[in-house]
């Protein structure tokens, strides 16, 4: 034992020593506990107050050279499709205005829908796409989703919907339900 430590033992007991352990871990404990929730507190004020997904370069209302943005269809329809595979429509969107159009966050109403769009900006008087994929894999029945445009465009937020219904596949009636067991005589 080093010096220091055999001054330690000789001041306290093996218990005093042992309790001594117990009440700093305990104090380090309590100590990163508040650390940790001060921090989340904190951080969780911060995004009210500045939220992730604000549009970048939100136009003045009053502003005549702002992007516009225009779909060639604002909702489809899939009709009735067979569960399983992903299907995809592209919205065609257009620029109108005057200036570049940024689409800042495009986001669907729940995780079965995936939509995708351009990163960069859309010139004026240019078209470009968003595509929506949804999985009809295990939701058979009626859907209707909507993706959110958030853009710099006037009026800032968009929203276009896809709708359809997902039928069950039916049935191979060219495969037997029952195996034959090996244990059942054929007699």
């Amino acid at each position: 034992m080093t010096e220091d430590l055999k001054n330690y033992a000789e001041n306290y007991n093996f218990t005093e020593i042992i309790l001594i352990r117990i009440m700093k871990k305990i104090f380090l404990f309590v100590c990163t506990t508040l650390m940790i929730t001060a921090s989340a507190f904190a951080q969780a004020k911060h995004e009210q107050s500045t939220p992730a997904n604000a549009p970048a370069a939100a136009p003045a209302a009053n502003n005549p050279n702002a992007p516009v943005i225009t779909f060639a269809e604002q909702a489809y329809d899939f009709g009735t499709v067979v569960e399983g595979p992903q299907i995809t429509h592209d919205f065609k969107i257009k620029n109108e205005g005057k200036e570049p159009l940024i689409l800042s966050n495009v986001h669907a109403s729940c995780g079965c829908t995936v939509p995708t769009w351009p990163k960069e900006p859309i010139l004026p008087g240019k078209e470009s796409v968003i595509s929506a994929t949804y999985n009809t894999s295990g939701r058979p029945g009626h859907f209707a989703k909507t993706i959110t445009i958030e853009s710099n465009a006037n009026g800032g937020k968009k929203v276009v919907t896809i709708t359809g219904d997902v039928i069950k596949p039916e049935e191979d009636k060219s495969i037997p339900l029952a195996k034959p067991s090996m244990l059942k005589s054929n007699n």
